[in-house]
């Protein structure tokens, strides 16, 4: 996988290099599925596990970039965003001379689904309440984050995607998490993590923000607003995206004086650890 500098306006492109440079945008028009990762597809071909990369990108103030794959699956890497952010800082991060447009919340839009929760809601800054409750040894954790404040690159990239031992066999006949192993996932027993440390007491719920954060990106610019969710997931991120995009009157779009970002080159071998190299102007 390679990442490319693109014009300014472009926003975030998947392009398959092996289907002849076809191109997906992401947008919530191209979303496929959504279960334990976030999938978009455009004319029968699917780009799988969106979420880590588009997180690291909208974290990190990456508003245009082409992002090259040669197969349907982006690299999981360590489980993380954490790859990413870094590939980036040691490659660059360009300013470009235009505006940066935001998605500026006017109203309330809401999904519930039982006792599950998903809104955002006019606020400055783009600010997130997160609160997962999970089996033992997980329970109910919060997490409250302004992306306008805070280091994206430390306080939420690093935290890694997570998943109960006892699920895994089931899972795997599903034909999900295939690539899943301790090395680039929290594997929990009865007792705790089986390969920690933490790398945060909270790491489980600063992961479901890392998520939001990408399954929001699908918008398709950085949000102005509040996001408040509770047990929420892959599906009713992608919902909220879908709700707000139908209902123009609930958003409008606002043009701030910083310049929109593109990065240098990033370039990701087989291996999947992050090798940056720099792209010629």
């Amino acid at each position: 996988m390679r990442l490319l500098p693109a014009p300014a306006g472009s926003g975030i492109v998947f392009r398959r290099t092996d289907l002849d440079n076809f191109e997906i945008a992401a947008n919530g028009r191209n979303v496929a599925k959504v279960s334990y990762a976030t999938s978009l597809m455009r004319q029968g071909v699917l780009i799988s596990t969106t979420e880590h990369l588009l997180s690291a990108l909208i974290g990190m103030g990456v508003d245009n970039v082409i992002v090259e794959l040669d197969n349907l699956e982006l690299p999981i890497l360590d489980g993380s965003a954490l790859p990413y952010v870094e590939a980036f800082l040691s490659v660059g991060i360009r300013q470009q001379r235009r505006r940066r447009e935001y998605i500026r919340v006017l109203r309330p839009v809401e999904v519930r689904d039982g006792d599950k929760f998903i809104g955002v809601y006019p606020g400055t800054g783009y600010r997130i309440q997160y609160t997962i409750d999970f089996p033992a040894p997980i329970g109910r954790q919060s997490s409250s984050v302004d992306l306008a404040a805070e280091d994206y690159g430390t306080n939420i990239a690093p935290a890694r995607t997570f998943g109960y031992k006892v699920n895994e066999q089931r899972l795997r006949d599903m034909g999900l998490i295939r690539g899943a192993g301790p090395e680039n996932a929290i594997i929990l027993g009865a007792h705790g993590p089986e390969n920690g440390p933490l790398r945060f007491t909270d790491e489980y719920v600063r992961h479901k923000v890392l998520d939001l954060i990408g399954d929001l990106a699908l918008a398709g610019r950085r949000i102005e607003g509040r996001v408040v969710a509770e047990r929420a997931g892959h599906a009713m991120h992608t919902a909220l995206v879908s709700r707000l995009m139908k209902d123009r009157s609930a958003w409008e779009l606002a043009r701030i004086a910083v310049e929109s970002t593109e990065p240098s080159a990033a370039e990701y071998p087989e291996s999947h650890m992050p090798s940056p190299v720099l792209q010629g102007a």
